[in-house]
């Protein structure tokens, strides 16, 4: 999570900024749960009516917030560069992102079920695997998928994270009782970053003449003939 944020001055008109900005303090400290509008609104000293003029509801300041969210950190990179790399980079950047804030991920995820703010994310993604010249359906269709990897797992993290800050037994042993080949398992980015390998190798096989995958129903097997039959 960020260490601090700024809280905008007590006094005076608050821009959309300044509530963006007070409401993404209030998520980092105590979570998506407690960022009311009400509470958002005691924050800046204003009555809670004040700050519909910038957001019309809760869920496009939600929105607002996930675009903030989703867009630290995005990589610049040339339109000849490797697809699977800035593909690989953006996955990683957009999970430091989302850790960044607590709840980040389930901010990001609930406002993407609803059909709210700009997905800069999914942008993020879409335009990376675009790189490997897929046609647009393909590109859609594997950062969706992508992103949905990204956002379980980190959201994973997040909970597993607020679980152990307050003390719930995980029921998992201790590192030091693993074996070897298990410790891995326990690192949360070295098993982001196998997931997302796994997508990227996938997807690769889509760079055939054809780009498409064959899929083979097997059949079910023909019973022998009975010794007695």
């Amino acid at each position: 999570m960020t260490s601090a944020h700024a809280t905008p001055a007590k006094h005076g008109r608050h821009s959309r900024d300044d509530v963006a900005n007070a409401a993404l303090g209030i998520l980092d400290e105590y979570g998506l749960p407690d960022l009311t509008m009400r509470r958002l609104a005691a924050e800046l000293d204003v009555q809670p009516s004040a700050l519909y003029w910038h957001f019309s509801n809760k869920q496009t300041l939600l929105a607002e917030l996930a675009d903030r969210i989703a867009g630290r950190g995005q990589s610049t990179y040339e339109p000849s560069a490797d697809w699977m790399i800035v593909t690989a980079a953006e996955s990683a950047s957009l999970r430091d992102a989302l850790l960044a804030y607590r709840d980040g991920a389930e901010v990001v995820s609930s406002t993407l079920a609803l059909g709210l703010g700009v997905s800069v994310p999914l942008t993020r993604l879409t335009n990376a695997v675009s790189l490997g010249g897929f046609d647009d359906e393909t590109c859609r269709r594997a950062s969706t998928a992508l992103l949905h990897f990204i956002l379980g797992h980190v959201s994973h993290e997040q909970q597993r994270l607020q679980y152990d800050s307050i003390g719930v037994a995980s029921g998992v042993p201790e590192p030091d009782t693993l074996a070897d080949n298990d410790a891995d398992a326990l690192d949360g980015a070295a098993a982001f970053e196998f997931g997302v390998l796994l997508f990227i190798n996938g997807l690769r096989h889509l760079t055939d003449d054809a780009r498409t995958v064959s899929v083979t129903v097997p059949r079910a097997a023909t019973p022998l003939p009975s010794e007695h039959s």
